[in-house]
């Protein structure tokens, strides 16, 4: 199972570190992912990174989101800059062995946080 903290609220502007870590094991030798979940919307990609801690971003984010392997905490963490009043959304974190051209698709990750609370303000 994976655990996922660090929402809460925010001002527009300002900044949110998400931490995603393992409550058994390592997150080694997975591809972990961030995604976020709009009210009645489907789960979408945000960042990835990779085995070899290659990364990937989703348009929406690319620039403002940063996703990095903590090797010390066997965590992966979101840091996520520059937040505007449409990033509000449950943010997820998940892992699984989907090939880089496939970061993006929900049905290939095994397991998944419980979802973290990002709200931010105007």
């Amino acid at each position: 199972q994976l655990q996922a903290c660090g929402g809460g609220l925010v001002q527009a502007g300002g900044s949110l570190r998400l931490s995603c870590a393992a409550s058994e094991g390592t997150l080694s030798g997975y591809v972990i992912s961030w995604f976020r979940q709009f009210p009645g919307q489907e789960r979408a990609f945000l960042a990835g990174t990779g085995t070899g801690r290659s990364t990937k971003y989703a348009d929406s984010v690319k620039g403002r989101f940063t996703i990095s392997r903590d090797g010390l905490k066997s965590a992966v963490v979101l840091q996520m800059n520059s937040l505007k009043p449409e990033d509000t959304a449950v943010y997820y974190c998940a892992a699984g062995r989907p090939v880089y051209s496939a970061y993006d698709q929900t049905t290939l990750y095994y397991y998944w946080g419980q979802g973290t609370q990002v709200t931010v303000s105007s």
